[in-house]
């Protein structure tokens, strides 16, 4: 049996994991996608003290080699379910079973998705929700990217180095990023903005050819593209879980700083949690607490 699983090896589910085998707990990390979760696709990280600018990629393999070279365990898996049984805790992937005295939960969001014909199908065929893997994939090319926060700012300006011009759209008539980002987008010769807009349809048959959006006072206009890149924000996926902790009407877990959830030993922390401010640092903050937090319970345990 391990002493604690983390559920997510983004930088909340590893911080997490390094506070608590500084603790002396032995830890398995579980992931189902990559190392990293949101921050490894971020171009830029500018916002982490101690660090003027490093790649989101590169930040999260420090923080796995990090863990690693303490001792963590790690298994690729998809948790199907998790159950309490007793002071033990099972959690269930797709692979295999684990058994642990506490659990962590770090299962951070996904993207929110455009809910529009063809989305599914022009995935990886035009469509794309993430800058920092696809671009160069448009080099020299014109693409559109709608969104209008900071992942949004950031994915057009990193477009703009290899794209002959980005089109970026917005619903509303303001940017809700950093103003350091809006002023660099604002700079960038090639970047075009057009405000108070929103994307009503996907053109193509195999692939996408264009992208349709409506203004507020219903006329349409199409962008020719082969590359639509979204950034529209994030949704949490906690259905599973929903047996032993409470959820917000928006699906986010309930807790407040000390990460704990409504089961006794079973704790939360990152962006999958209710909470003001999603940044990389109060991730990490929420990992730290959790990994202490759970470490003094197992603790307590005979």
């Amino acid at each position: 049996m391990t002493d604690i699983i983390v559920i997510g090896a983004g930088a909340s589910g590893m911080t997490a994991a390094l506070y608590a085998l500084r603790n002396g707990k032995s830890v398995l990390l579980i992931e189902g996608n990559g190392i990293g979760g949101q921050i490894a696709q971020s171009p830029r990280v500018e916002n982490f003290p101690t660090i003027t600018k490093i790649s989101g990629n590169e930040l999260a393999d420090k923080l796995f080699e990090q863990i690693s070279a303490k001792g963590v365990q790690f298994e690729f898996g998809t948790v199907q379910n998790i159950q309490k049984k007793g002071d033990t805790f099972e959690v269930t992937t797709d692979f295999d079973t684990y058994t642990a005295k506490s659990v962590i939960i770090a299962a951070g969001v996904q993207h929110r998705k455009l809910h529009l014909p063809k989305e599914e199908q022009f995935i990886g065929h035009g469509i794309s929700y993430c800058a920092l893997c696809d671009g160069a994939f448009y080099k020299g090319e014109e693409v559109v990217l709608i969104g209008d926060g900071n992942t949004a700012l950031q994915y057009a300006l990193l477009l703009a180095n290899d794209c002959k011009k980005v089109h970026v759209v917005i619903m509303f008539d303001t940017f809700f990023g950093d103003q350091a980002l809006v002023d660099a987008l604002e700079k960038t010769p090639n970047i075009t903005v057009t405000k108070q807009s929103k994307l009503i349809a996907l053109e193509g048959e195999d692939s996408l050819t264009g992208v349709t959006f409506e203004k507020q006072n219903g006329e349409t206009f199409t962008i020719k593209t082969n590359g639509l890149f979204v950034a529209i924000g994030q949704v949490p996926k906690n259905e599973i879980f929903a047996h032993l902790v409470d959820l917000s009407k928006e699906g986010y877990i309930v807790a407040d700083e000390t990460c704990e959830t409504k089961t006794k030993g079973l704790f939360v922390c990152g962006d999958c949690r209710t909470k003001q401010v999603r940044q990389l640092t109060t991730a990490c903050g929420d990992g730290a607490i959790a990994g202490t937090k759970a470490s003094t319970y197992c603790s307590t345990l005979q």
